[in-house]
């Protein structure tokens, strides 16, 4: 089905108001709907879910340090409009098909309100998986401000739940960032992007079957694939949008939520990006970029200034990045290559705004302090259905607790990517800090399990040097974080965030535990 880009405007979410606020913390109630919702305007209205009747979900504004309880509330049906694969983990027969558990991306949080895959509840709480603690999640929000985002996160429906609509952004803030004078209110806007391939009833189409060698007989209809992209690009529920903009600057707070697709952004009007914060919070110093790379679940925080645009420009935010992520199929330069379209417009008022050259204060990791050292290989094989398999530690979901950390205790993963692929790796409870990646021969430490390196670490760029709860992992390459748990003990998980890959199997648990002596506090500030 073709559709015409750039012809309706970018819809803004609405923010979500609480129900309830007093001294002790502010309370919300969100609801997980099924809805019709049109993507475009030569598109008829399409079944999704969503929060709050919305896609994506409305956003959730918090102050630093404020206590938010939220009831996520799960009124959606009984049975998946979505092909359920039973031969995964979580998802086999027995198993309700419908499931919910809200997980939000980056929050530092106890681990009964993190939305642990194993926490899942159906409508009205009727069943609920043996994780499961409490109807109602408390979120402390003592982190930096930042960009965060809420998504399902259910075992072994992640992907089809997120594709069908359960996402939405939640934004910390603090007076010390306002004092920063960056642009603000109706110039400050969040851009959740993803991809959807459609039916030509409207319907959103999820593949159900995955071609593999030698395809067994008993090979299930309903198959977990490795990865979907779509042809079309949704910016805040809407395909392929435009935004007017005034001759000034502006802040875009920008989430990758697709499943599997990666964007390479760049402005065809050749200017330049000013990137002004990632996953964690505020960078350091501004930086200057052509282009940027977001992997699926990272945010970036931008300044674009269309100050001197002439009136009438039009802007295209495009997209080079290939699929599977950086050796697959070239974007389309007339669809998957295109994101959204800024007109630009005369100015209303001054553009008081700056863009401080100083942002934050970042404290560096100091990877000496660190008390151990963990290796974390990214390994691909075949299941018993001869479908790839993508492990961590050669370690299924349920194979049990292998990484144990102590709170307040100062870590180095390294995460080798012996694959083809980029895979992003998200670790729940923390923020960390990216060391350096470094190249090494793959094929060697296949034969012999030791690593050699072929070259010399690679800081990683200005970018990247901020609090970040999700990184990059490339092939045949080393990619070393600097990680402190806590401040929680308990059971979270981490996994690589290109969901069909999350569902199948590339997700672990860890365990943090207590300090058998003193406590170290923790400090992400």
């Amino acid at each position: 089905m073709t559709i015409q880009p750039f012809i309706n405007p970018l819809p803004i979410p609405k923010i979500l108001q609480p129900k309830e606020r007093n001294k002790h913390h502010t309370y919300y109630e969100v609801r997980m709907q099924k809805f019709l919702h049109q993507f475009h305007s030569e598109l008829p209205p399409t079944r999704v879910w969503g929060y709050e009747g919305q896609i994506p979900g409305p956003t959730i504004e918090v102050e630093q340090g404020e206590n938010i309880h939220i009831q996520w509330i799960n009124e959606l049906p009984d049975t998946h409009f979505l092909p359920i694969d039973q031969t995964i983990h979580g998802a086999g027969e027995g198993m309700p098909e419908v499931r919910t558990v809200v997980h939000i991306h980056g929050a530092e949080v106890e681990p009964d309100s993190d939305g642990y895959p194993d926490a899942w509840f159906t409508r009205n709480f009727e069943k609920c998986g043996p994780r499961f603690v409490n109807r109602i999640y408390k979120y402390p929000n003592n982190q930096n401000p930042t960009t965060l985002w809420y998504h399902d996160h259910a075992l072994g429906i992640t992907r089809l739940n997120v594709y069908a609509g359960l996402a939405g952004m939640y934004i910390i803030r603090n007076e010390q960032e306002r004092a920063l004078n960056l642009p603000s209110g109706i110039y400050e806007i969040p851009l959740v992007i993803q991809d959807k391939t459609f039916n030509d009833d409207g319907s959103l189409f999820y593949p159900s079957t995955v071609d593999v060698p030698d395809r067994p007989p008993d090979f299930p209809d309903v198959s977990i694939t490795p990865g979907v992209d779509g042809d079309t690009i949704i910016v805040n529920g809407k395909a392929w949008p435009y935004l007017e903009v005034e001759q000034r600057k502006y802040r875009f707070r920008i989430l990758n939520a697709s499943n599997e697709r990666f964007y390479r952004m760049s402005l065809d009007s050749g200017q330049q990006f000013i990137q002004i914060g990632s996953d964690g919070g505020l960078l350091q110093r501004p930086v200057r970029l052509d282009e940027i790379t977001i992997a699926p679940a990272e945010r970036i925080d931008i300044v674009i200034d269309f100050t001197n645009q002439p009136i009438g420009t039009n802007i295209i935010l495009t997209n080079s990045a290939r699929v599977p992520f950086d050796f697959g199929e070239e974007p389309d330069p007339e669809t998957t290559g295109l994101i959204m379209e800024f007109r630009v417009r005369e100015r209303n008022s001054e553009d008081n705004s700056v863009v401080p050259q100083f942002l934050n204060v970042i404290k560096r990791f100091n990877e000496y302090d660190a008390v151990k050292i963990r290796d974390i290989t990214l390994d691909v094989t075949r299941d018993n259905f001869n479908r790839l398999l993508f492990l961590l530690n050669n370690h299924e979901y349920m194979d049990g607790i292998t990484e144990d950390p102590t709170i307040g205790n100062l870590e180095i993963w390294r995460i080798i990517n012996q694959g083809a692929a980029v895979h992003p790796i998200h670790i729940h409870q923390i923020q960390f800090q990216i060391l350096d990646r470094t190249p090494f021969d793959v094929d060697a430490f296949n034969l012999t399990g030791q690593l050699r390196f072929t070259g010399e670490p690679e800081l990683p760029p200005a970018n990247e040097r901020g609090w970040k709860d999700t990184v990059q992992a490339p092939p045949g390459f080393v990619t070393r974080i600097a990680v402190r748990f806590g401040p929680y003990t308990g059971r979270y998980v981490y996994h690589c965030h290109i969901l069909e890959h999350e569902d199948h199997d590339m997700m672990r648990p860890f365990d943090v535990l207590p300090r058998k002596h003193k406590h170290i506090k923790h400090d992400n500030s």
